[in-house]
């Protein structure tokens, strides 16, 4: 688990792969692991989404991890596990899901939307917490929020774009989920590039 942790806060990119056909899906994280991108979620929206996460995981080189994203209650994990995935993400916080994430030792990313769900998120065992739908918020408002709590380890999910990536990285994200911007460019190996590029422009 700590690895995968480690890769998300060095790369600072968990990449959400979501497509309505679970070829294209393929396709679209082989392209985004052959530019460089090392986190990868499936949505469990994407059709075969477990098959495909039990495909994946056999080709991807070391060092890559790919999770399960949309998990909703505890046998979406366990079946997620069963299928290789080694991190949770949940566009909601609910205890059962982050529980049985972490009992079966896999990396969870739970969602939330206050302060308060953040803080619970952290108490239940969660270390990286994802700010969602990150569209509700602006990087203004979770610089004042990790002001007032800095321990939080926060990845805003929803909304962002290689274009506001810097600003959210200033403002203090761990990490950032990015989705259509990505899997949707005209030219993905191209805003992969430009996306890692900004984030560690935004760091330095």
């Amino acid at each position: 688990m700590s690895s995968i942790l480690e890769t998300i806060r060095q790369q600072g990119v968990v990449a959400i792969v979501r497509a309505t056909d679970a070829r294209e899906a393929l396709q679209t994280i082989r392209v985004l692991v052959r530019s460089g991108l090392r986190v990868l979620e499936v949505s469990l929206v994407t059709p075969n989404a477990l098959d495909l996460i039990r495909m994946v995981v056999t080709e991807v080189p070391g060092g890559v991890h790919i999770g399960v994203g949309t998990a909703l209650t505890p046998e979406h994990v366990r079946l997620a596990a069963a299928a290789g995935a080694t991190f949770v993400v949940s566009p909601v916080l609910n205890e059962r899901v982050l529980k049985t994430t972490l009992d079966l030792g896999l990396a969870s990313l739970p969602g939330v939307a206050t302060p308060t769900e953040a803080l619970r998120a952290r108490e239940w065992g969660s270390t990286l917490v994802k700010l969602f739908p990150g569209s509700l918020w602006s990087p203004g408002a979770l610089s004042e929020l990790l002001a007032a709590l800095p321990n939080l380890e926060l990845v805003p999910t929803g909304g962002i774009t290689p274009t506001s990536a810097a600003e959210w990285i200033r403002s203090g994200a761990t990490a950032l989920g990015i989705g259509a911007s990505l899997t949707k460019s005209s030219d993905p190996a191209a805003t992969v590039r430009t996306l890692l590029s900004t984030i560690a422009g935004a760091r330095s």
